[in-house]
This record gives structure tokens, sequence and C-alpha cells, in this order.
């Protein structure tokens, strides 16, 4: 098969949360396992640190293998989703896997993934941690695709696990409540293995500290560490203040197994989109009217984004916004300011909810707008009613961000 045929099997015929949502989720490492034996266990020959989190897992990820990479390791980063190609999920040193690997790691394995019923997810995972062992990469940087405990990603043993922070997103499969929703993210701690926790609170903290204290794993709070600020990143987002402090812990750690300077620390941060060529993250698409595109798309996220599109406006304010069908909508649009123009639009995923339904549970809300036939559609008509003053903002979901870029 060619790439585009390799690609279309694999998104058509296995389930793909990303496109598909709660019927493509397993909560089971049954097939994880069989896999990586199926595949003679290649995350037994790799060095990785495993990165989870509600919200800055992706930069978090991003982050730490930029520092690695200016400490002069080649590393490999895993993360997902993907914004425009399926190659972005798997890089080494910024460099996405070859079209050639993922045709020829599928044609090798396909009837094992028909015989046992595999993911999108699984194979990819699969794909991703075998491509890292034949390249012989340094150090791979493992960021979770959902929740932690039951994720595909949870079969290695990491030098390092690292948990951003925990928001309510996801709460069909993670749980309804902080706490649940924590004690998902907590699988991912391993005996004996040190774990970074970014951010907690009241409900949070007890479950981290339990699992902790139950597998000997040292834990470290890296908001209560780190207060030094005075560490900046080209990821600029108001959120990645918190992320900073995150990754310069696990940094800190992690300097017990790497040689890794203050001066790679500093220049990593300050690279890690040029590094890792991470996009969505607080990105400006133009000056004039101001463009900015986030992939922000739960509360916790939104709340401090869009606290900084408000500190950043000074003309009139214009979304172009659009959501998956699955998306907690009561939780989200009351964040959303009134006083602004809205472009309302279907990402073009099967999950993607239809433009006029999203107005109609905005009105709700005091949110007014056109309904608009396409993202790119509604991109358009923002531009063409903004002007040079004001401040376009592009998100409500990674599938709005991706038709943009």
């Amino acid at each position: 098969m060619s790439y585009q045929e390799t690609l279309d099997w694999m998104f058509s015929q296995l389930p793909m949360y990303q496109r598909q949502g709660a019927s493509a989720y397993k909560k089971d490492l049954t097939n994880t396992l069989k896999l990586i034996a199926h595949l003679d266990h290649p995350e037994r020959q790799l060095k990785t640190i495993h990165v989870a989190g509600t919200n800055g897992k992706g930069s978090t990820s991003s982050m730490i293998a930029s520092v690695l990479q200016e400490a002069g390791y080649r590393v490999g980063l895993y993360t997902s989703p993907h914004l425009r190609d399926f190659r972005e999920r798997i890089r080494i040193d910024g460099q996405e896997i070859s079209e050639a690997f993922v045709c020829d790691f599928i044609a090798e394995n396909k009837a094992f993934f028909e015989a046992n019923d595999l993911s999108f997810f699984e194979m990819t995972v699969g794909m991703a941690l075998t491509y890292f062992c034949q390249q012989k990469v340094d150090v791979v940087v493992v960021e979770v695709g959902m929740g932690g405990r039951l994720d595909s990603t949870n079969v290695i043993t990491p030098l390092l696990s690292v948990i951003t922070n925990i928001g309510m997103d996801h709460t069909s499969f993670l749980g309804h409540t902080l706490a649940e929703i924590a004690f998902e993210k907590a699988g991912i701690i391993k005996a004996g293995i040190p774990v970074v926790i970014g951010e907690y609170n009241a409900e949070t903290q007890p479950v981290f500290l339990k699992r902790a204290v139950e597998l000997h794993a040292p834990i470290y709070w890296a908001s209560d560490l780190m207060k030094d600020n005075t560490h900046t990143s080209d990821l600029v987002g108001p959120y990645q203040l918190h992320n900073i402090k995150t990754v310069r812990q696990a940094v800190a750690l992690l300097r017990d197994h790497f040689e890794i300077t203050a001066e790679a620390e500093k220049n990593g941060l300050l690279n890690t989109a040029v590094n890792t060529h991470l996009e969505g993250r607080w990105q400006l698409l133009n000056q004039q009217p101001k463009v900015i595109a986030d992939t922000a798309h739960n509360s916790h996220a939104l709340k401090i984004v869009l606290n900084q599109v408000l500190h950043e406006q000074q003309g009139e304010l214009f979304f172009v916004l659009g959501v998956v069908d699955d998306k907690d909508l009561a939780s989200i649009l009351p964040l959303f300011p009134k006083n602004a123009k809205y472009f309302f639009c279907k990402p073009q995923v099967p999950r993607g909810l239809a433009a006029a339904e999203l107005a109609r549970h905005a009105a709700d809300f005091g949110l007014m707008g056109e309904v608009c036939v396409s993202v790119s559609a509604a991109y358009k008509s923002a531009v063409e009613q903004a002007q040079p003053q004001d401040l376009i903002y592009i998100g409500g979901s990674t599938f709005v961000v991706a038709e943009i870029l």
C-alpha cells in the first residue's frame, strides 16, 4: 500500500478516538501487552520519560525533549493527536518518522493487527516504540494519549514519570471528579520511579501521595519546589509558566541520568518550537489583525487562555469556534465573552458538532454570531470583518486549529 492507502486503512478500519470518540476507547492493556510481545519488547531497549496530565502534556513533553536535544542527545518524541499529518506523532530530534517506515510497519504486522482487533492508538504505540528502538535513540519522551493507568503507552518503565495537572476532561472515561481523574493519571507512577507533579489541589494531592507511598516512588511537587520564574520559552501561551516549572523539576531529576548543563536547559526551553516543531499553542498567525490559534478545548485550559485573550484585546474580538460532539458545552461556553462576534463552524471529523447546533447552544449563553459552512469559511469571514486593531481567536478544538494551520 502507498502511504495514503496505509493511512486510510489505519483511520477507517480500526477505531481511532481522535476521529470517532467513545467507540474507539479501550479500557484495557491486554492488546498492547500482546502487541509488544509480538514486537519482541522494543520498550525494554529504551530509556523513557512518561508524561500525563489533563492539559500541558504535549507542551511539557516537547520542552523536555528540546532540553535533551540541546544537551546533545538523540531524542525520540511520541505525542498525540496530530494536527496535519500522522507522522507528527513520532519524531526524532524534531524530524518525523518516514512514510516508508509507516507503510512497512503496517504491512509487516497487518495480519497480527487484524487477528487481534487492535485499535489505531495501540498499533501507533507499537510503531513508535519499534521505530525508536531501531533508530537507536538515546532517550524517548512519551506523552500519554488519555488518562494513564489503562493508556496504551503505560507498558513502559520510565526513568521518570510526570503528571502536569488535573482538570475535568474525558469524564465519561476517566471519572466525574478530580480525584477520580487523578487516580487514572496516577496509574503511570511506577515502583521506585520518581514522579513530578506539576500542579495539584486539595482533591488531587492525596491521590498522588497515596499512590506514590504505596509504590515507594519519590514524589516532587514542581509548583512548590520551582519558585524561580526567570526561565522562559518560545512557547508563549500564558499557561506555559506552569509547564516550565514542571519541566525544570523534571530536568533536575534527569540530571541523575544525563549530562544537562544550565545552558542546555535554558536553550531547550527557548527553542522548543524550533527543535520539536510543536504547533497550535498560542500560535500567532497574523499581526494586523492579530490572529491567535490555540488547541485549548476544556474548561481548565480555556479559563487561562481566554483570560489572556481579554488581556491582549485592543479592538473588537472575533472567535472562530468549533467543537466535537462529546464536548461538555455547559462547562466551556460560559467562559467565553459575550461582547464578541462568533463564527461557528464544524471541524471536518466524524465527531465534529454541527455549526448550527453549536450556535444554538452558544445563544443560551449570550454568544451570538454567524453559522459558517466550514472552518476555512469561518476564518475568511472573520478576517474580512476584522479591522487591523482587532483580535481573532481560533479554537475550541484541536481539529479547528488543524484546518487553519
